[in-house]
């Protein structure tokens, strides 16, 4: 070994003299590996794939001008193949038809491997061709016009939403009660908040929008039939609760421990499969956030009125029974949806609130510019400065993607409480960096009223930023003051007031508070009180009633349905969006007095995202072509890659911090063209990641949009030029489909291998589930009743998989069932087509098949597509031992199959092999080796050196295979079986860093791979201790001191209010720090949704052979690369470390957890964006 070690440090030494004689075995070495797998992969595949380059090209080619001559390096070549150059130098053909002796070069001293090889390379080349083209008559070739296809989609989808949008604005006809007079409290303001601006007056209606005569109707009779009952009793309103059952099981729950007086209805169930729950279509559910008081006038009346739309749902669902939930959310809180379901309570407490949700927000308000002031003089200390950190946060939360905030504290100065220097889009990641931020605010100094007022104008006033330019306003949090710096309004906001002060008085104190109002009520604003933790919610959430205002004011104007993003269903329906439209209040206290110009709430009807997916093409489009939608913000409403949050039910799936950002999917000028939108199309060269997440993948694909008329959607379409055409079986003839058919029954798969299918949606009867075995039998059993030709099925799918039924097993019959795979080392063969069949020959090897059944969910498939040439893939190594196959580990080598119709190019296949790992890493080294005959092993001696010698050298010597994402394939390095692991190869599969840091970081540096990272910011992750949920309670009654001198409060809201304040207590737990033992001990906590960094690596820009040296001084590594021709496979031969000083850094790839790219950075670079086109703020009133 010792002498060996010294040769290689000789010949390490001898780099510069020897570097001709090195690419030249490197070369030798990397043909015969080359067509080892072109052999192989050109007789089981089926395909024609021969190289266009010459043998000759390969060899003449010096990189460094002092090789030798040609005719010394020709006895060299000829010593290693056994053939002339002559007879070489000839370019190899790629036509079928050229004979099968010429189709393989020969090597003397090779003749037991290489003459089947060439004597079957025809049938197996060209076979798959052949096959296609006997079959001709039986399909179609069909073309994908994108502009046609994407414009169809449109205007499908504007039609389903527009049917919605009818079922909508029928809703609103029915109105609740013309109110009396009365002398208890509004229904939207809480006692304890002193109110100075009459913005806010009583009762409620709604308003219709050309109705039909029916529903007017019906909305006359009712508003006649109420009337605001001052006296209404709980046992008065009959309803269904949907929280009741959940409630009655708690024994903890406030409705068990006082005894609810309501009269609640029980409710017997139907499990309906169109909203994955069980339902009953005769009745509305409610729903009531849980520190709202149930028995309250307000919430009484409320659900008295409200139970009149159960008739108007139901008509609806009467004329569209395709309706999903119809939901109307009050301004109170009070959430009535149909048809009735029980409610989805989490273990602990319910904090729904649906005031709080993203659809609410949109519906009730105009987009938003806010600036949040802070008071942090000395005075503000203890309970008090918590109180206004929590109530920062819960103000951030009212405030959706459409909306611009900034967040600073003040004493004597004032300044951001964040990194953030300006207004920025208050999306999930900002909220986040302010509510992080708030809590490391310290109280000190004197107040200074002015200098938080005056940054807070200017911060408003700076044109130079992206902004929501609609309704302007200032929040400020303070325990009171005397300066009301009315120079400050006098210079910035008077006299036409376009900026509204809201103020909050914050803790118990005693100091005038008459500056504060005067503030409010003098710029259009609002003045509130928050004494304790239960008034927070309530009242940070007040102000949009002040919001809303203009929107009634203007009418029928503002009577426009908006849709939302997408997001998950609270009620179990899965990914949805949500069209709302705004109710309004507009009625009088008596004759000749003012409206009440109110938002009595939002009524919203969901549309399942599987139902636009179903207007989309879902197979002619190919395994890589796809439709997507984004709205005015750039975020995804549909997308191949968009998956359900995880916990934050309610919040948007696509929005930025929980989704995906198209300004990473496509181009910006593409995604401003749609933003905008205009129709458009382009063609570009993209990078793609692979289903897996494992890969990187250059490729090229083609964009078409159009905006979705009615909507603030646009669509795309992305379209790979190898799916602009795409088969249509024709099997008329029903004895044919009988045969094809055949090769589906189980009893046909120990001659014509095992036959996946595809879990597609063939016919409406057809049972689905995820066991592959199970959904072929009820595949079966269903055809037995129905034809390929029926009604109820999809005839294009059908007809497309018996026809690939069908021709794979020609292949079987034709190539496959004639070799020994044995002999070639293989485990299996397989095929997968667009039809989504998947056969895998033989049968036995199904039983270690892992791959995906739908070949358009598969990775290998996918990736065969996008790439030429054949596609390596070894098994994944997460850690976990290897599980092996007949004491083996498989390696999968697929490619895809290209016809040429017509001069149509399409790619409707792929086919592959699965190579036995320890064969072929024995194959491997023999290859690399200095062997001239495949049975006579490479001796050493004083006439023969084996420094570059993969087999004979491998103590010394690294030789190794590398995939394009730098994963171990092959390796010249046995290890000894160590249990539970008995390969000797249990480092294939892992990344390449992990194996041999050093030379992955050489390979890195010197270009031959290239690193792209990335964020998910769908992951899902362990549960962490719960901050801020988000969802905020609204309080319809907060107690002061009088009220507790107030001899009617003890009565049932006496006993209320305890239990809110202890509510409050657990939801506010340590200032939002949960306690971790008990979040960690909980079994039902589910995973939360985080941001996990993802980092791939892929080829660089390195094609050729490339020899360099890994500097370490006297610890100094050569390494030589190459790229293997038509594989996505990396040569790589290394000396081995001679010591552990040349360790440097690992290159990473495993996901790890992340906050994402730093915000701080981004907001400087906002994304193009469009808010609403209608603003209806202070200006639009007059």
């Amino acid at each position: 070994m010792h002498s060996t070690r010294a040769a290689a440090i000789s010949f390490h030494r001898g780099l510069t003299s020897t570097s001709c004689e090195l690419n030249m075995k490197m070369q030798h070495w990397a043909r015969r590996l080359e067509q080892e797998i072109d052999g192989v992969m050109r007789i089981f595949g089926g395909v024609q794939q021969l190289r266009e380059v010459t043998v000759l090209q390969w060899y003449l080619v010096s990189s460094d001008g002092r090789c030798r001559a040609f005719q010394e390096r020709r006895s060299v070549f000829e010593a290693a193949y056994g053939v002339g150059v002559q007879a070489l130098a000839a370019p190899v053909e790629r036509s079928c038809a050229r004979k099968p002796e010429a189709l393989s070069l020969q090597r003397v001293g090779w003749p037991g491997r290489t003459a089947p090889e060439s004597g079957a390379a025809r049938s197996g080349h060209c076979m798959q061709q052949e096959i296609y083209k006997d079959n001709r008559n039986l399909f179609e070739v069909q073309e994908n016009e994108p502009q046609k296809l994407v414009e169809k989609v449109a205007g499908d989808i504007e039609s389903l939403l527009d049917r919605k949008v009818q079922a909508l604005k029928a809703s609103l006809s029915v109105s609740p009660p013309l109110s009396s007079r009365h002398e208890s409290p509004p229904p939207h303001i809480p006692v304890s908040s002193p109110l100075i601006c009459r913005f806010l007056s009583l009762p409620m209606m709604l308003e219709g929008d050309g109705q039909r005569k029916r529903l007017a109707d019906a909305a006359e009779t009712f508003q006649k039939a109420h009337r605001w009952q001052d006296n209404i009793k709980e046992e008065d309103i009959v309803y269904y609760d949907a929280k009741a059952d959940a409630e009655l099981d708690d024994p903890e729950s406030e409705d068990v421990e006082r005894g609810s007086k309501a009269s609640t209805l029980r409710l017997d169930f139907v499990e309906d499969s169109n909203f994955k729950n069980k339902v009953n279509y005769s009745y509305t559910a409610v729903q009531i956030p849980t520190d709202i008081y149930k028995g309250s006038t307000v919430i009484l009346n409320e659900l008295n009125w409200t139970e009149a739309l159960e008739n108007v749902f139901m008509e609806n669902r009467r004329q569209d029974p395709t309706l999903l939930w119809q939901v109307f959310g009050s301004a109170t809180g009070v959430t009535r949806y149909y048809p009735a379901t029980p409610w989805r309570a989490p273990k602990k407490i319910d904090l729904y609130d649906v005031r709080r949700r993203p659809w609410y927000i949109q519906g009730a308000s105009s987009p938003k510019d806010m600036v949040i002031i802070v008071d942090v003089s000395g005075s503000v200390s203890g309970l008090t400065l918590k109180l206004m950190k929590t109530s920062v946060c819960e103000m951030l939360d009212t405030l959706s993607d459409d909306d611009y905030v900034n967040v600073a504290s003040f004493n004597e100065k004032a300044q951001p409480v964040s990194c953030f220097t300006h207004l920025v889009q208050a999306n999930v990641r900002n909220k986040k960096v302010f509510k992080e931020a708030v809590q490391g605010m310290v109280a000190k100094g004197t107040t200074g009223y002015k200098a938080g007022f005056e940054y807070a104008f200017d911060q408003l006033q700076n044109p130079n930023i992206t902004r929501a330019n609609c309704n302007k306003m200032i929040m400020m949090f303070t325990d009171g003051g005397e300066d009301r710096v009315q120079d400050v309004f006098e210079k910035y906001n008077w006299p036409n007031r376009t900026v509204r002060v809201f103020t909050f008085s914050v803790g118990q104190h005693n100091y005038d508070v008459t500056p504060l109002q005067w503030m409010a009520c003098t710029n259009k604003g609002y003045y509130f009180e928050i004494p304790s933790i239960g008034a927070i919610r309530i009242n940070t959430q007040e102000y949009l009633d002040v919001l809303g205002r203009p929107m009634v004011l203007a009418g029928k104007e503002a009577k426009q349905v908006q849709w939302t993003n997408v997001y998950e269903d609270a009620l179990g329906l899965g990914m949805v969006v949500t069209g709302t439209l705004p109710v309004f209040n507009l009625t009088q206290d008596g004759p000749g007095e003012k409206k009440n110009q109110l938002i009595l709430g939002v009524m919203g009807i969901d549309v399942a995202l599987n139902d636009i997916k179903r207007l989309t093409p879902n197979y002619t489009l190919g395994a890589n072509g796809y439709v997507f939608a984004i709205d005015l913000n750039g975020y995804v409403l549909l997308h191949p890659n968009l998956k359900p949050q995880v916990s934050q039910v309610g919040w948007p799936a696509g929005r930025e911090g929980s989704g995906l950002r198209p300004s990473r999917l496509m181009p910006f000028q593409i995604r401003r063209s749609m933003i905008d939108g205009n129709k458009g199309h382009k063609q570009i060269r993209t990078l793609v990641k692979s289903l897996d997440e494992r890969y990187i993948d250059e490729v090229t694909r083609n964009y078409t949009w159009v905006p979705i008329r009615s909507t603030n959607y646009s669509l795309g379409l992305v379209l790979p030029p190898y799916s602009t055409f795409y088969l249509q079986a024709n099997l008329s003839d029903q004895i044919l489909q009988v045969k094809y058919f055949e090769f589906l029954l189980p009893s046909s798969f120990e001659s014509e291998g095992h036959v996946f299918i595809a879990p597609r949606e063939y016919c409406k009867d057809l049972n689905a589930s995820d066991n592959n075995t199970e959904f072929l039998k009820n595949f079966i059993e269903l055809m037995e009743k129905v034809t390929p030709d029926s009604k109820q099925c999809n005839n294009f799918l059908l007809h497309n998989l018996i026809l690939d039924t069908g021709i794979t097993q020609q292949l079987v019959e034709r190539v496959w069932r004639d070799q020994d795979l044995n002999t070639y080392s293989l485990l299996a063969v397989f095929a997968a087509t667009d039809g989504g069949i998947t056969r895998v020959f033989p049968n036995k090897a199904a039983e270690d098949w892992t791959e995906n059944p739908e070949p358009f969910n598969a990775s290998f498939y996918r990736r065969s597509l996008d790439n030429h040439g054949y596609v390596f893939k070894p098994p994944q190594q997460d850690g976990e031992p290897l599980e092996l196959e007949n004491d083996t580990v498989g390696i999968l080598v697929s490619t895809a199959v290209e016809l040429s119709l017509g001069g149509r190019t399409l790619r409707p296949a792929v086919v592959g092999v699965k190579l036995d790992l320890e064969a072929w890493a024995e194959k491997f080294k023999v290859l690399a080796s200095n062997r001239t005959h495949q049975d006579q092993p490479q001796k050493c001696g004083p006439n023969s050196h084996c420094e570059m010698d993969c087999e004979v050298n491998n103590e010394d010597l690294l030789c190794v295979l590398i995939d394009d994402g730098g994963f171990l394939v092959l390796s010249n390095q046995n290890h000894q079986p160590v249990t539970p692991t008995p390969s000797r190869h249990p480092q294939v599969g892992r990344f390449f860093s992990e194996v041999d840091a050093n030379l992955m970081l050489a390979l890195y540096n010197n270009s031959f791979y290239t690193r792209k990272e990335s964020y998910d910011y769908q992951a899902a992750c362990a549960p962490l201790p719960p901050g801020n949920l988000g969802a905020a309670p609204r309080g319809i009654f907060v107690p002061t001191i009088a009220d507790f001198l107030n001899l009617a409060w003890w009565t049932s809201a006496a006993a209320w209010s305890l239990f809110q304040q202890l509510l409050y207590g657990l939801i506010y737990h340590s200032w939002f720090q949960a306690d971790p033992a008990e979040a960690e001990g909980n079994p039902e906590v589910r995973e939360s949704s985080c941001v996990m960094k993802q980092t791939q690596y892929y080829f660089g820009s390195v094609n050729a052979s490339y020899n360099a040296i890994i500097d370490c001084g006297n610890c100094s590594r050569l390494f030589h690369a190459q790229r293997l021709i038509n594989t996505n496979l990396l040569f790589v031969v290394a000396e081995k470390p001679l010591c552990s000083q040349c360790e440097a850094g690992r290159l990473l790839q495993k996901e790890t957890h992340s906050d994402g790219p730093e915000q701080c950075e981004l907001v400087q670079r906002p994304r193009y964006r469009r808010g609403p086109h209608i603003c209806f703020d202070y200006n639009a009133t007059g």
